[in-house]
């Protein structure tokens, strides 16, 4: 009875959501009847398909009631400004700072552009510059849009960090005497990045979306208490919010805050007003259209002549704490110095690793592994950029301010009346002021070790203690099942241990004396100090000073001070530019000539078939002297026998022939002819110092610098080892006819004339093997001497010197070693020897024996020359 074209109901809405008339004349039914007759006649296949979509459609209402709603953005709180009809500032007052400023900061047209230079290593340096108005209430805006972004190409061979990202904007606020580069992790500022970071002081956060070059970025400040957004920051990119509001940190609230910008590589343009270049959401009140009530101005740039000051001060006596103090009282000064563009590289994020040698606090370690930083471009740019910028600076240069070569050469770029030109000598007992200061400085150091030394204490007390609870639970383990250890042990946690950070010190009466602190980086380096001392003198006004200063002691107080410093630096510093002049050089090469004849001698003499033919020239040379005097030629008599022992040493004349032949030295060992060196290259060494010098008040030197100055003259190394002594008074005691420590300087002093012959050394050396003879005879064995022979003695009787490292360049030109000097030639690397028969003018390698020995105790070398057996 149901007509065929009823059948559409099985395409109709959900059942139980309506009802349908089916046919004229016919009761209304219920969808749910109807398709229960219409199921009826569906086949079986068309009952599975309706059942699939059914399931689909109730496993779509699920997943759609199972979804979290989405939450809704939150409506903005922000609200139109009111007409505000209080004072307004003046028009144009608001712009960025010069006077508060880096000094890599450019601005034009009226201040709405501003850039940074970019030429060497500045393009890795931020550049900051705060407002002229800091606000202390209501709620205002300004803009910056990114117009250029400065790339470079990186030179080749930069082994440090690259500071990444490349290109940086920072908007934020900075109270006025704290740091422009906000972000450095100093006190006084929060800012939110053009990566989307919030930073104040050690604490980064992500808290907004990225903006990019082009974009107009909206910075708001709100100081409005009534606001639902009191004391927050926002940023907005082109008229869109992209960083809730973030609350302005309780410490910078209470003094006024100064919109700032930092940045890196960019070229921004700045709209504070009073028109935006692109509206927000709401109307806001723009930076140049603030109440005079809201704002306070920040310092302005010098209308008159800035100043250069050139503090003055001798190193170690409190020079860079003094300039510290002033830069404190006076925050307007920028400072000029090497220090400072290390801080400035720091602060702006540039890696620098520790760079080995020594380094002073007035010449600090500028390598960063970047060329562009290593080439002190920044520095060279600096002193071009200075003079046009209207700053006052104090130029912190210890070294070269106590040079008057050094100060006319730098006032000569600040000429003109723009400067006024003060030098501030800082020499002489400080005032009770700066006692004070370095007394608390000197605290808080102490305060900081004390501190350190117990966080260190507590955290070696943890270790240990958590060390024995290991070894007590390991011991357990040993006794009980592993099972029922981990079902009835619960795992401890070590409590921290608690350091009380409320550290008392107090100074000793040793360092309540002190006048200046010592800290652990020298002034000046000791090589670069003695260098220059000398040259070191105070500033006058005929220098190009307007005006000179004593800040400590009078002007004649000063100067005394001074001259008494630079003669006991003449006591106590080496002269690093001394070089031996030409009466050191002819005694040397007369020296070099002799005692390798004299080596050569004892070589021959000790060898019986040279002894013989030694003897045997010796009576031709006497008959041939007759002849030619025209005297008798003396008979052919067998040598005179002298016991050498027998004679008086002061009554030798000729010391290679006392009579029979034989020379005074002919038993000299290898710690005789190095005691001879010793002697007379110490005696040639301490005259001639004195004689190149020229200096009446530095005579001599003391042992410290005796390293120095041995091998600036006798291009040896020295060292006491190698005369098996450990202290210079014992190494005297074995010279002392020759050179002694003055009593009250120390001092090396000869004790011989400069006219003493090396003849007359020989007697003072076998005099001396005497002496110990007789002592060793007696019993006494500290007199016998052992000296350590250095690698690399030549096979024929040559003395490697006591004091040389017994290694040599290879071709490197030859120069006497103890008791071996010659006239020229080259030795090859590591010979260190001379060579029986060789004469003055070269080297030759000694001709193996016939039966040569194979064991190296046979081929052992004797100072003779000859080989053992």
């Amino acid at each position: 009875w149901i007509k065929p074209e009823s059948l559409v109901l099985k395409h109709s809405p959900p059942r139980g959501t309506q009802r349908h008339s089916i046919g004229a004349g016919m009761a209304e039914e219920t969808v749910a009847d109807v398709e229960m007759k219409v199921v009826e006649e569906e086949t079986p296949a068309e009952v599975a398909e309706e059942k699939v979509e059914e399931k689909a459609e109730e496993d779509a209402v699920a997943e759609d009631l199972a979804k979290p709603k989405e939450p809704e953005k939150p409506k903005e709180l922000e609200e139109d400004a009111v007409a505000d009809v209080r004072a307004k500032v003046p028009a144009g007052s608001v712009e960025f700072n010069s006077a508060d400023s880096t000094m890599n900061v450019l601005t034009s047209n009226g201040c709405q552009v501003i850039s940074s230079l970019t030429g060497g290593g500045f393009s890795y340096l931020l550049g900051g510059a705060r407002t002229t108005v800091g606000l202390t209430s209501g709620r205002y805006m300004f803009e910056v849009k990114i117009l250029e972004l400065h790339s470079r190409q990186e030179p080749q061979g930069a082994a440090g960090r690259i500071p990444m990202p490349r290109h940086i904007v920072k908007l934020g606020l900075s109270q006025g005497d704290t740091s422009l580069l906000m972000g450095d992790n100093s006190e006084g500022s929060v800012s939110i990045d053009s990566e989307g970071f919030l930073q104040h002081e050690k604490t980064r956060k992500k808290v907004a979306k990225q903006f990019r070059a082009n974009s107009v970025v909206a910075f708001l400040v709100n100081l409005d208490a009534a606001s639902p957004n009191a004391n927050t920051i926002s940023v907005f990119c082109d008229g869109v919010r992209i960083c809730a509001p973030q609350a302005i940190p309780d410490n910078l609230l209470g003094k006024p805050l100064f919109p700032t910008v930092t940045f890196k590589a960019v070229t921004m343009q700045v709209n504070y007003g009073p028109v935006s270049m692109a509206p927000l959401p709401f109307k806001c009140n723009m930076l140049s259209d603030a109440a005079q009530a809201d704002v306070q101005a920040g310092p302005k740039a010098s209308e008159g002549s800035c100043e250069i000051v050139m503090p003055v001060g001798l190193p170690e006596q409190g020079y860079f704490d003094w300039v510290d103090a002033f830069l404190e009282k006076n925050p307007g000064y920028t400072e000029l110095s090497d220090r400072k563009i290390l801080d400035w590289a720091h602060r702006s994020g540039i890696f620098k690793a520790k760079t080995p040698g020594a380094f002073s606090t007035d010449k600090p370690d500028m390598k960063f592994g970047i060329p562009l930083m290593d080439d002190m471009s920044v520095k060279k740019l600096l002193l071009h950029i200075a003079p046009t910028v209207r700053k006052s600076f104090v130029v912190t240069e210890l070294k070269a301010n106590l040079t008057a070569d050094e100060r006319k050469a730098f006032l000569k770029n600040f000429a003109g009346p723009s400067f006024k030109k003060v030098a501030k000598v800082v020499v002489g007992e400080p005032t009770a002021d700066y006692k004070a200061k370095v007394q608390q400085l000197m605290i808080e150091e102490k305060k900081e070790k004390t501190l350190a030394e117990r966080k260190k204490k507590a955290a070696e007390a943890v270790r240990t203690r958590l060390l024995e609870e290991r070894k007590k639970k390991v011991a357990s383990m040993k006794q009980k099942k592993e099972a029922e250890v981990e079902g009835a042990e619960e795992k401890e946690v070590a409590p921290e241990e608690v350091v009380d950070e409320d550290v008392v010190v107090e100074l000793t009466d040793e360092e309540k004396a002190l006048h200046y602190r010592k800290n652990a980086q020298p002034d000046i380096l000791d090589q670069t100090l003695s260098k220059c001392f000398m040259d070191f003198s105070l500033p006058t006004t005929e220098e190009g000073f307007d005006q000179v200063t004593f800040e400590w002691a009078s002007q004649d107080t000063a100067e005394k001070v001074v001259k008494d410093w630079i003669f006991s630096k003449k006591m106590a510093q080496r002269v690093e530019n001394v070089q031996p002049g030409q009466w050191f050089k002819d005694a040397w090469t007369e020296w070099a000539k002799t005692v390798a004849g004299w080596k050569r001698l004892q070589a021959e003499w000790k060898d019986p078939n040279k002894k013989k033919a030694l003897l045997a020239k010796k009576a031709e040379a006497k008959k041939k002297e007759a002849e030619e005097k025209g005297e008798e030629a003396p008979k052919e008599e067998a040598p005179m026998e002298i016991n050498a022992d027998d004679l008086e040493v002061s009554s030798v004349e000729n010391v290679a022939d006392i009579g029979s032949g034989e020379p005074l030295f002919a038993e000299f060992t290898y710690e005789d002819w190095a005691l001879l060196s010793a002697r007379y290259e110490l005696h040639l060494l301490l005259h001639s110092f004195k004689k190149d010098v020229e200096d009446p008040d530095r005579q001599s030197f003391t042992e410290k610098d005796l390293g120095f100055y041995y091998q600036k003259y006798v291009k040896k190394n020295w060292a006491l080892r190698s005369f098996a002594v450990d202290t210079m008074e014992k190494f005297i005691d074995l010279v002392k006819d020759t050179v002694r420590l003055a009593p009250q300087t120390a001092f090396l002093e000869p004790l011989q004339g400069e006219e003493m012959t090396p003849s007359a050394f020989v007697k003072l050396a076998e005099e001396h093997r005497r002496e110990r003879t007789r002592r060793a005879d007696a019993g006494d064995e500290s007199a016998e001497l052992k000296f350590p022979r250095a690698a690399g003695i030549a096979a024929a009787g040559g003395v490697v010197a006591p004091g040389s490292v017994g290694r040599m360049a290879p071709q490197q030109p030859l120069r006497a070693p103890y008791g071996a000097p010659n006239g020229g030639g080259t030795r090859p690397a590591g010979y260190a020897g001379v060579v029986p028969g060789a004469g003055a003018g070269g080297f030759k390698r000694p001709a193996p024996p016939t039966n040569a020995p194979t064991s190296y105790v046979a081929k052992r070398p004797t100072f003779g020359g000859a080989w053992k057996s």
